[in-house]
């Protein structure tokens, strides 16, 4: 594909690259991600949704396109954009290229150009909303500026219940909440011998009480937490029944306000595989994967209530937290970590346990 294709951000800066993907133009908030591999699981990943993936990384799709790897049914984000696209991937479980799996999804995408500077400008300046396009004369910066990502929550979820069995015997029944869920997620649990409920994101108290689970998981997923009022309302009613409860991402958040806690927007968000966090119990430092742009506010956690699990060592913003009068925890990074790193997983046999399992 020949031809240029351009980055405008909101604050009138423009990158030149190349086109790749399909054709088209997309306003997006524009975020970074750190992750060096698992560009399929990043582009699978619901709680992407509405946003356009910057990869730091200077290589991608170099083993090309895994179906097995995905991460949700379809690729999620709004665009995309890398320094160098592989058009010659080498992996003997590869399928296709990067560029033609974005063109079949109908994913808008830029090459080219230097993803290290343009993080620098997300640092600095904080996310901000951009537009990719083939002429930048069409941009028109408030529109741009005045774009948000609007009821995502909605859009990925499961449209129906689904029932998931176990690996081997089953050791418990667990009703998880479909916000945005990544399949690993779901894996997890299976391979720990649980017979997984997925529930839409607009699933009622009364639904999941009709299965009697023995725990009670929340999935991660898009956008702002205060948006999701049914969500937190549903978990102020569940919570009356304690269910052994664990949340990853999201689902951290919406447990948090559901206890009157709030949450802010980070200033470029946490995204990538290499974040450290320190778990207050033990002082032990463990490395996550992360994906998200708000944060539960550490002074907002009442202390008669809960107290603070985990915390990021590189910024000292919440990560986790464990509930005093609840069998209850939640986590603000991914356990499940797909791609990597696997430090946390064992925080899936603290939630069986916590069932009796």
């Amino acid at each position: 594909m020949s031809g240029k294709r351009y980055l405008v951000l909101q604050n009138g800066k423009v990158f030149e690259g190349e086109p790749l993907g399909a054709s088209g133009e997309e306003i997006s908030e524009i975020v970074f991600t750190t992750s060096m591999t698992a560009y399929l699981e990043t582009l699978t990943d619901p709680s992407y949704k509405g946003q356009a993936v910057v990869q730091t990384f200077p290589l991608i799709g170099n083993y090309g396109i895994i179906t097995p790897d995905k991460e949700g049914e379809m690729p999620r984000v709004s665009g995309y954009i890398v320094r160098t696209a592989c058009d010659r991937p080498s992996n003997f479980r590869c399928e296709e290229q990067l560029d033609n799996y974005l063109k079949e999804n109908n994913i808008i995408g830029l090459k080219g150009i230097d993803t290290r500077a343009l993080t620098r400008v997300l640092r600095e300046c904080g996310t901000m909303n951009g537009m990719i396009c083939d002429d930048p004369s069409h941009a028109d910066l408030e529109k741009i500026k005045a774009y948000r990502i609007t009821d995502p929550v909605s859009e990925v979820t499961a449209k129906e219940k689904k029932v998931y069995e176990p690996e081997g015997d089953k050791k418990a029944v667990v009703a998880l909440f479909d916000y945005g869920v990544k399949y690993n997620i779901i894996r997890s649990l299976q391979q720990r011998g649980c017979e997984v409920h997925l529930f839409p994101s607009f699933a009622s108290a009364e639904q999941i009480k009709e299965i009697n689970p023995d725990g009670l998981f929340l999935s991660n997923g898009p956008g702002d937490p205060e948006d999701n009022k049914d969500a937190i309302e549903v978990l102020k009613q569940l919570r009356k029944e304690n269910y052994p409860t664990m949340g990853i991402c999201l689902g951290h958040q919406l447990l948090a306000l559901s206890h009157g806690f709030k949450t802010g927007k980070l200033k470029y968000g946490h995204r990538g595989s290499n974040h450290p966090v320190r778990n207050e119990e033990t002082g032990k430092i463990y490395i996550s994967s992360q994906n998200h742009g708000y944060e539960v506010l550490s002074e907002s956690i009442d202390e008669k209530v809960a107290k603070e699990l985990f915390v990021n060592v590189n910024d000292g913003t919440n990560e986790g937290i464990r509930y005093l009068e609840e069998n209850a925890f939640s986590v603000q990074f991914h356990p499940e970590a797909c791609g990597g790193p696997q430090d946390t997983g064992f925080l899936f046999d603290e939630f069986m346990k916590m069932m009796g399992r």
